[in-house]
């Protein structure tokens, strides 16, 4: 990046209250943007997600928050001060967006609220990620993304036909309220950018979870029926599943049925695809018992690597099922850009980069993960002019604790 070629949101400030995961996500996107991210912590310990370790870099922190806070200055502030306060509030006064994850009425607690800061920066873009919303039955409830995976039903159509119902191996839901949010954010900022109002973005993760269930939910209207778990079949596709063939497993995508019709070909068995009961994709989807069966014992007389490269070279999606280390040590993820070496400290790491590409500005690591505290002196010189005593009184003494703890949370 140059100056004459600043990245999309250089010049925006987002003051950033957010702990764990979906808020922190959702900043990280658009602090990879240009954004100036400032990660407003507790001075006792700062982000929960700093201990949950192992594994660690050497110094300590954790591969967790490695995730989620690259492009970020940390600022402590004892928000339980009244000094504290106010230095939030100056610094909202003078961002674009504030950020924040508290259970409804917990940042209104410290003075911080939306309509408390918006009657000091009236085109304030104010986000709230929590569980369930600001409005609702459930405001009150803390949110986990564990909780919501089973509540949104996500969890009731993960697993095996006969098995249990399982998570999603990665927190997806609250990736999922991370990417709404930071688009619902974006939004919210072009709103003001032309009328000189803000609002106030409220991000549930059970809203996001539900939305993200697209065609499944789609499927539950239209019939009424509650959709099953297939594993790692389709609901309304077929085939589209992983296979064993002779060596191990692989995955098979077959989206029409040209595509089933050369599937049938190259493993030798081309009336398949004249068989009325697998002709069209309905008629699959009716009698995918018998049809799988079939393809399961045609697969099993090569090698996947083998029935993959013929797949591909033939137009048919299919592909290995991939280890992460695996996948992370292909050529075409290197290629790709995704992998960006950072030094932190005098630390080697490696860390997932923005998987989005712009050809004319393209988000890039400018800052690695912060260390606690680390731009606290930096931040409100800059920003409020403050001396190195004024400093330490108000954003580390004050005589109590910073009320960013469990209890005050919301973890979306």
């Amino acid at each position: 990046m140059n100056d004459t070629h600043p990245l999309p949101l250089s010049g925006v400030t987002i003051l950033d209250f957010t702990r764990v995961l979906a808020g922190p996500f959702c900043t990280m996107l658009l602090a990879d943007m240009g954004a100036d991210v400032i990660k407003v912590e507790s001075p006792d310990g700062g982000d929960e997600t700093r201990q949950w370790r192992p594994p660690a870099l050497p110094n300590g922190m954790s591969a967790y928050f490695l995730s989620a806070n690259r492009n970020k200055r940390s600022l402590t502030l004892n928000l339980k001060s009244p000094d504290g306060q106010a230095i939030a509030r100056e610094l909202a006064a003078q961002s674009q967006i504030v950020v924040e994850n508290f259970k409804p009425g917990g940042m209104a607690a410290f003075g911080l609220g939306y309509d408390d800061v918006r009657a000091l920066n009236p085109a304030l873009v104010y986000g709230s990620v929590t569980g369930y919303g600001q409005t609702g039955l459930y405001r009150e409830r803390p949110g986990y993304d564990f909780v919501i995976q089973a509540q949104s039903g996500l969890m009731s159509i993960t697993g095996e036909t006969d098995g249990a119902p399982i998570k999603v191996g990665v927190a997806i839901c609250d990736v999922i309220a991370g990417l709404f949010a930071s688009s619902a954010l974006l939004a919210a900022l072009r709103g003001a950018e032309r009328s000189g109002r803000g609002q106030h973005v409220d991000i549930a993760l059970l809203d996001t979870a539900i939305a993200a269930l697209v065609n499944v939910a789609s499927n539950a209207l239209v019939s009424g029926d509650a959709p099953k778990r297939y594993g790692n079949a389709h609901t309304n596709i077929v085939p589209y599943q992983a296979f064993r063939a002779a060596d191990g497993e692989f995955t098979l995508a077959v989206g029409n049925d040209r595509q089933f019709r050369i599937v049938c070909a190259l493993v030798g068995r081309p009336e398949w695809a004249d068989d009325p009961r697998f002709a069209t994709n309905p008629a699959r989807v009716q009698h995918r018992a018998a049809l799988i069966p079939l393809l399961d014992a045609a697969f099993a007389a090569r090698p996947a690597a083998a029935w993959v490269a013929d797949l591909l070279a033939m137009g048919v999606p299919a592909g290995e099922i991939n280890t992460l280390p695996q996948i992370l040590a292909d050529p075409h993820v290197e290629s790709r850009g995704l992998l960006h070496e950072i030094d932190l400290n005098g630390i080697a790491a490696t860390l997932l980069g923005n998987p989005v590409q712009f050809d004319g500005t393209p988000p890039a690591i400018r800052l690695p993960p912060p260390l606690l505290g680390q731009h606290t002196d930096a931040i409100l010189r800059e920003r409020l002019g403050m001396n190195a005593h004024e400093r330490r009184r108000d954003c580390h003494s004050a005589g109590a604790r910073c009320n960013l703890t469990y209890s005050n949370l919301s973890f979306g």
